[in-house]
């Protein structure tokens, strides 16, 4: 499909739209709306967040002056629209491709993302500390954070306006209400009253009334604050903002350009000392062509027809890790009215969803906010329940002192489902579930399991669901798993035992998680050139399988751990039991392999794990080089 932009193809900078006459935005939106939808058909990638802020993006680079004043759109996942505005629209059918635009804001990528962000509520704090910077250096400059989708719900949010409301230095919020339900009808009548309090007479007003309160008795002087700051929230809204000590205005409908260009004018010319906030209603996914009208199904896509929403995505006979894993936790729930599920504001990129069907008054989405969703399990737990939290890898990193303080210090039985373990492909490494293994590993009581296939992870859930006496965690990839057949029910794991998959005498290699194929297919091309090899599955990072350990590396040449996650994890903890046991130098020469230490660029999963250096060529590769074989790693590259 090509989109007519006549208007956009002129706009390559934001400082040719503001050249632009303000009667030109609403053309402008359209257009940019189109190539939006054109360009994400071809990619795919989040899509909803970017179409509801499309008349807000222009708006924002109309009034204020970019890069100079600093935009930092909060999680970023909206910020398509941006990025075809910002000098990108060249590369924005790259976006999320191996060597392309980044799928989030990136500061190496582009002068006008002044910060990177995929996780959500980090843009005021930062936009703070911006703000402060510019007043301790004497420089002007505005700074503006765009918070929303939910993001709002983090405590970390409310953190940072208690701290900005403390402080004197001007930081303007406009907080992108999609969906929240804290906004009254938006209509003209708001509309033209946002644009009267934020303008410089109702200001002008407001602060001779301020100064007159001033001569009067302090009790007088807080009656007066708070009559007019409760007026004002009576009419809008914003009184939990006026609390925290931003000046509020809205809310204002999102999708009006020509009312929002004048009403960030005023904000942007207001004299005020301190925060701002402007409430901004949108629609998510505003101009989909989807049929669904449920937000969460168009806030991430594949590639599709933009005409008729279709996907292009091909089906596959193998189910995804994430729908066997709700599968199974359904089965477990039917057997024991004891299990709970938890999700922070992804029930349906977790499985959640499937399980709320079935069991509504077991299952709870608490919003982006992991660190109230583990201190919940644990609350659950120490009463006698069996939480799962279900969080992905990279999002469980946020609750981690609640991790450490409030369940694995008290030895609770919470259970941790880790979704999007290892690399997760498009979304690159803000979403990587790189760490967990090794920030898990080190708290002491925890169990760790790491499912090799989709029929372990059926027997991994009901292992989970089987420990009673302290806190577990079981890992899992993103994506469909290798099509193996699965158990009708899952069965309790006796704890901290690997197995042996394929038995061999010269080389082991052990597997712990989903690099498992990989070992096979390894084990094959060994075994084509002489090298005969034992394939094991851990199962188990804590308590490691010592009796497992101990046979592979006594009875082998060579011992290769293998896992989808950072220095620090599975063989780590396999050389600290070897070297404490003397083993060392006693049996097979030992080598990790893990993900390198360093980010891992985004592109497809293979991509990824091809630069990781954890395929199968690459096990292969390091098993000769533990031989001090290295040329005949030359030799197989050449015939490749």
């Amino acid at each position: 499909m090509t989109v007519s932009t006549p208007l956009l193809d002129k706009v390559k900078s934001p400082g040719d739209l503001r050249t632009l006459d303000r009667e030109q935005l609403r053309q402008l939106a359209d257009e940019l709306r189109a190539e939006t939808i054109d360009a994400a058909s071809e990619t795919g990638g989040h899509f909803g967040a970017g179409l509801g802020v499309v008349e807000l993006t222009v708006a924002l680079h109309y009034v204020f002056n970019t890069p100079d004043d600093r935009l930092i759109w909060d999680v970023s996942h909206q910020a398509y629209p941006h990025k075809i505005l910002t000098e990108r629209r060249d590369r924005i059918r790259t976006i999320r491709q191996k060597d392309g635009l980044y799928g989030f804001t990136k500061r190496t990528e582009s002068e006008y993302d002044p910060f990177g962000a995929a996780h959500s509520s980090t843009s005021i704090s930062a936009g703070l500390g911006m703000a402060v910077a510019r007043d301790l250096k004497h420089i002007d400059g505005n700074v503006i954070c765009v918070i929303g989708d939910g993001a709002m719900s983090a405590g970390m949010a409310y953190e940072a306006m208690n701290n900005a409301g403390a402080l004197d230095s001007r930081l303007i919020v406009v907080l992108n209400d999609n969906g929240m339900s804290i906004a009254p009808a938006v209509g003209a009548l708001t509309n033209y009253l946002s644009w009267l309090i934020s303008s410089r007479p109702f200001l002008s007003l407001r602060d001779i009334g301020k100064q007159l309160a001033k001569r009067f008795p302090k009790g007088v002087q807080k009656a007066a604050a708070r009559a007019d700051e409760y007026a004002r929230g009576m009419v809008f809204g914003g009184t939990l903002f006026e609390e925290l000590g931003f000046y509020y205005v809205g809310p204002v409908n999102g999708h009006d350009v020509e009312t929002l260009v004048p009403i960030l004018q005023n904000v942007r010319d207001a004299d005020t000392v301190g925060p701002i906030l402007l409430h901004v209603v949108t629609e998510k996914g505003k101009g989909h062509p989807f049929d669904q009208p449920h937000k969460e199904k168009y806030h991430a896509v594949g590639k599709f027809d933009p005409e008729t929403g279709e996907s292009f995505k091909g089906k596959s006979n193998a189910p995804s890790y994430t729908s066997v894993f709700a599968q199974s936790l359904i089965r477990e729930a039917e057997k024991d009215e004891r299990v709970v599920a938890i999700t922070a504001a992804m029930p349906s990129g977790t499985g959640i969803d499937k399980f709320a069907e079935r069991f509504p008054e077991r299952s709870y989405d608490v919003g982006i906010a992991e660190q109230h969703a583990v201190t919940f399990a644990a609350g659950l737990a120490s009463e006698g329940m069996k939480p799962f939290a279900t969080i992905y890898s990279t999002f469980l990193q946020r609750g981690y002192d609640q991790i450490v303080h409030d369940v694995a210090l008290q030895h609770l039985p919470v259970r941790f489902a880790i979704d999007r373990a290892g690399l997760v492909g498009q979304d690159g490494p803000t979403h990587a579930g790189s760490f967990d293994i090794a920030y898990l590993g080190c708290l002491p009581g925890f169990v760790l399991m790491a499912a090799a296939d989709e029929a372990e992870l059926v027997h991994m859930v009901a292992t989970a669901a089987s420990i009673d006496d302290g806190p577990c965690a079981l890992r899992y990839p993103r994506g469909e798993g290798s099509g193996v057949e699965l158990p009708e029910d899952g069965v309790a794991l006796q704890i901290g035992k690997g197995r042996i998959v394929e038995e061999g005498t010269k080389i082991a290699l052990l597997s712990y998680g989903a690099r498992l194929g990989e070992c096979l297919k390894a084990a094959e091309e060994l075994k084509v050139l002489g090298l005969s090899t034992t394939v094991a599955d851990a199962r188990f990072a804590k308590p490691l399988d010592h009796d497992l350990i101990r046979r592979l590396v006594l009875n082998h040449e060579v011992l290769i751990t293998i896992e989808e996650g950072s220095v620090g994890g599975f063989g780590s903890f396999v050389l600290h039991y070897l070297a404490t046991n003397n083993l060392l130098d006693k049996g097979a020469r030992v080598r990790p392999m893990c993900l390198p230490d360093r980010f891992i660029a985004h592109g497809a999963p293979k991509e990824q794990y091809q630069d990781a250096g954890l395929m199968a060529g690459d096990i292969v590769a390091e098993v000769f080089k533990a031989l001090d074989q290295e040329h005949k790693v030359l030799e197989l590259k050449a015939k490749a």
